[in-house]
């Protein structure tokens, strides 16, 4: 059986959250950027208010507090949300977020989809296919293109963008907030007739 027949992206959710808990204590984080701290944040949250965690996860509407940058500052929340990749058994994260009316981002928002697989079900297509399934969902918010960013060394990832249509775009400096490091920015086109 393929990543696509038995992949699929859920809500966070309670009956999801065992699982979600169970990787971050195996040391996985998921964000890319924040890596550990993150770990530790989530399942302090967690602990102290399961329910307002898995409803934080999920804020087209950009309600919730600013979010804190890998240097400690802090930016405005963007509306998105996250899907889980769930097999049977949780895989990972992806997450979307946008500003309404332009595929514009601002500089503290290195894209508009990000993701992480646990180590232990990488290698099986799962990001390629968790990164194609939720394209419909960004071209629902009316965007003609999605941006995605990544390390010139991770080649997985870059995998992963081109597989799913991705063209570079350039070679960009992140933000010092970021490290001011050097990335690659993909664009993925979502409407035929549009030129990202």
């Amino acid at each position: 059986m393929d990543a696509r027949a038995r992949l699929e992206l859920v809500w966070p959710s309670k009956s999801y959250l065992p699982g979600y808990v169970a990787a971050l204590e195996q040391g996985w984080s998921p964000d890319n950027v924040r890596g550990a701290v993150v770990t530790q944040e989530h399942l302090a949250r967690i602990q102290w208010d399961a329910a307002g965690f898995l409803a934080g996860l999920v804020d087209r509407d950009a309600a919730g507090p600013p979010i804190e940058l890998p240097d400690g500052s802090t930016a405005p929340r963007l509306p998105g949300y996250q899907r889980w990749l769930w097999d049977g058994e949780f895989c990972g994260v992806i997450g979307f977020r946008w500003q309404r009316g332009t595929e514009a981002l601002p500089p503290y928002c290195l894209g508009h989809i990000g993701y992480s697989v646990v180590p232990w079900k990488r290698g099986r297509g799962y990001a390629t296919e968790a990164l194609r399934q939720i394209l419909p969902e960004a071209r629902a918010e009316g965007l003609r293109y999605v941006e995605l960013s990544v390390e010139r060394g991770n080649g997985a990832s870059r995998h992963v963008i081109e597989a799913n249509g991705g063209v570079l775009v350039a070679e960009v400096v992140k933000p010092a907030a970021f490290g001011g490091a050097s990335s690659l920015r993909y664009h993925i086109r979502l409407d035929p007739d549009s030129a990202a």
